[in-house]
């Protein structure tokens, strides 16, 4: 159960401690925060809908079965994001989420009701379950988390990143060294689509001596494989401490929350329950609920 755990933990206050600066530009987040940036998640650690749509996507799962057909699956899980979309309390949800979710809700058919042209990372922040529930089903891993991708953001960049942060809280789990997640994940993912790999390649790139160079060379994270792509280079940056990694996470140009988000789970997923401090996860918003669901979770697992 510390596994799963770990993993939602770690993501959740990921996500909140980048959701105060999301927004912001860096010299921004400098001038409200100091210098090193924002580092501790308020009180409470209110998360966004990054680890909202991982509780919704993960309950949809779990209340269908992990080994149930693609079909069953994604109409369980749909049917709680529509739930999450008018029920949940709103964190600036992304606009191709909430469309992808109205087209299921007319349509009941998650295969067709996702955005073509999305590019976002709505559906890279939410599978870091799918990472922890098929880490032994690698082959049921990538099509579950590439039909979880669809339902909302139909275009291969956007399934590629989210086979690609599903897979590396897998690798976490395995115990592969982050050095490794980038070649694994590009492995994995050759030929979906030309703007991940291009991302992945300027992540092996982004080796300047200033940290902030490196990130803005990758990108700003609001587009799925930038997202991905950041985390990857923050989880390898500080494989041994999941406090450094959110903070840098949390302290970008971009999409602070979501890269943090899927960092975090990574990061976590890798160095237990134990790497996130007891303080910070006292303050998580709906702890308990985040526990129960982990105990679910575990018994679930294939």
């Amino acid at each position: 159960m510390s596994q799963a755990q770990a993993i939602l933990f770690g993501l959740a206050l990921g996500d909140a401690l980048g959701n105060p600066t999301e927004f912001m530009s860096l010299p921004i987040i400098k001038k409200n925060y100091g210098e090193i940036g924002i580092q501790h998640p308020p009180t409470p650690a209110l998360y966004t809908d990054d680890t909202q749509m991982t509780v919704a996507l993960t309950e949809g799962l779990l209340e269908a079965g992990v080994e149930a057909s693609l079909d069953e699956q994604m109409t369980a899980v749909g049917d709680r994001f529509v739930h999450w979309m008018h029920h949940a309390p709103h964190r600036a949800p992304g606009l191709t989420c909430l469309r992808g979710v109205e087209q299921f809700k007319a349509h009941s058919d998650w295969r067709t009701s996702g955005i073509l042209t999305a590019q976002g990372c709505g559906s890279a922040m939410r599978v870091a379950s799918i990472g922890y529930l098929y880490q032994h089903n690698p082959m049921r891993l990538l099509e579950v988390a590439a039909a979880s991708s669809i339902i909302t953001h139909n275009h291969p960049r956007t399934i590629a990143s989210a086979i690609a942060a599903a897979v590396l809280v897998k690798l976490a789990l395995d115990g592969i060294h982050p050095q490794e997640y980038l070649r694994q994940v590009m492995e994995i993912t050759d030929g979906i689509s030309t703007e991940f790999d291009q991302c992945m390649y300027r992540v092996g790139q982004a080796h300047f001596a200033s940290e902030e160079r490196c990130l803005q060379h990758i990108g700003e994270g609001w587009i799925g494989e930038e997202a991905v792509g950041l985390a990857i280079w923050c989880v390898t940056r500080y494989p041994d401490d999941y406090l450094a990694v959110v903070r840098r996470a949390a302290n970008t140009n971009g999409d602070s929350d979501s890269i943090a988000c899927i960092a975090g789970g990574i990061s976590a997923a890798r160095l237990g329950l134990d790497a996130i401090p007891s303080d910070w996860r006292a303050r998580c918003e709906n702890a308990d609920e985040l526990v129960d669901l982990a105990e679910r979770m575990t018994r679930a697992r294939i």
